[in-house]
C-alpha cells in the first residue's frame, strides 16, 4: 500500500516535533545556563530507554539467535537514525572480531550520507525497497528500522519489505502508535519527549537510539560467547594500545603476569581468544583454535569443553 510523507499537520502532532518549555529561551541563556539545560534533559534519555527494557531484551535474543545460525543484523534508517545505525555496525568487527557481512547498515542516499547530509532521499518508498533488496533479506535474517518518527517513508518500505522476504523485523522509534511500530514485529518504543532544540532528534532521540543500538548488539555478542565475563577477549590488536589492552585482558581474566601474558599472546598468533583459552584450559594453540572452532568461538565454552 503506498504511504506519503507526513503532512505538517501530522508533524506538528509528534512528541518530537513539540516545543520543549524548559528550553524556551534558548538563545538568550548563558553557555552554562545552556549546558544545564541540555544536560537536565539528556538525563531523562536514559530513564526513557530503561522502561523499554523488555523489548530490548527480546530484540537482543532475536539478533543472538538469528547471528548464531549464520544470519545478519542489518539496520535501515535515514539521516541520523541511518547514521547511528551505520556507527554501530562499523564498530562491531573491532570490537567482537567478527565477519563484516555479520551485521550491516542501509542508509538512505548510501555512504555519502555518513559524511554530508542526504536527508531529500528519505521520502522515497522505492529507494527504500531497493536498498534493502540488495541484501536480499531472509529468514535467517533480523531487519531493524530507525526512525525517531517512526513515520519515514524510506526506512518503512524497507522494513515491509524485508517482512514480506520472511525476515524478522524490528523497530525503534520515540513516538508511540507510528507506522513503523505496527510494521515490525517487535517495537522498541521510546518516548524521550520534545527535544532541546524543537524537532533536532540529532539531541534526545538519537542518543535513545544510539543507547539502544549498542545493548543489542554487546548483548547479542555476549551470548554467543565473544566477550569473557566482561573483557573484549576477541578485540583486534590492531596497534600498539590494543596490543597492550590485550595483555592486560589476559592478565586479568587468567590471574598471570604480564610476561606469561605476553608469551602467550605471541604464542598464540596475537590472538587474545586462543591465548586465553591456552592458558585457562592449559592446552596448545592448535588445540585452542580447534575448541573455538567447534564452540563457533564462544571462548568460555571453549574453556570449558571436555
Amino acid at each position: 500500500m503506498k504511504r506519503h510523507s507526513p503532512s505538517v499537520f501530522e508533524l506538528n502532532q509528534l512528541v518530537t516535533e513539540q516545543p520543549n518549555r524548559a528550553s524556551s529561551d534558548l538563545d538568550t541563556k548563558s553557555a552554562l545556563e545552556i549546558a544545564q539545560i541540555i544536560n537536565a534533559e539528556d538525563r531523562k534519555v536514559a530513564e526513557a530507554v530503561g522502561r523499554a527494557v523488555p523489548q530490548i531484551g527480546r530484540v537482543m535474543a532475536m539478533v543472538r539467535d538469528a547471528l548464531r545460525d549464520g544470519g545478519r543484523l542489518i539496520y535501515v534508517g535515514a539521516g541520523t537514525s541511518g547514521r547511528i545505525g551505520a556507527l554501530d555496525a562499523i564498530e562491531c568487527p573491532p570490537t567482537f572480531n567478527v565477519a563484516s557481512r555479520m551485521v550491516q547498515y542501509v542508509i538512505s542516499g548510501g555512504t555519502r550520507a555518513l559524511g554530508s547530509a542526504a536527508e531529500a532521499s528519505e521520502d522515497s518508498q522505492a529507494s527504500g525497497r531497493r536498498d534493502i533488496a540488495k541484501r536480499k533479506p531472509g529468514p535467517r535474517d533480523v531487519v531493524i528500522g530507525i526512525a525517531a518518527s517512526g513515520r519515514t517513508p524510506y526506512t518503512l518500505a524497507a522494513i515491509e519489505y524485508a517482512r514480506r522476504k520472511g525476515a524478522r523485523t524490528a523497530a525503534i522509534v520515540c513516538t508511540p502508535g507510528s507506522p513503523l511500530e505496527a510494521a515490525a514485529d517487535v517495537s522498541i518504543v521510546v518516548e524521550v519527549g520534545p527535544e532541546v532544540v524543537t524537532g533536532s532528534t540529532r539531541m534526545k532521540a538519537g542518543t535513545a537510539q544510539k543507547l539502544i543500538c549498542n545493548a543489542i548488539t554487546t548483548g547479542a555478542m555476549a551470548g554467543l560467547g565473544y566477550v569473557y565475563g566482561n573483557f573484549m577477549v576477541n578485540v583486534h590488536l590492531k596497534n600498539n594500545k590494543l596490543a597492550e589492552r590485550g595483555i592486560s585482558i589476559l592478565q586479568q581474566t587468567a590471574g598471570v603476569g604480564r610476561d606469561e601474558a605476553r608469551r602467550a599472546l605471541q604464542a598464540s598468533g596475537r590472538s587474545v581468544q586462543v591465548a586465553l583459552v591456552m592458558l585457562k584450559a592449559g592446552v596448545s594453540r592448535k588445540q585452542a583454535q580447534q575448541r573455538l572452532k567447534a564452540t563457533h568461538g564462544n571462548v568460555r565454552q571453549a574453556i570449558e569443553a571436555v
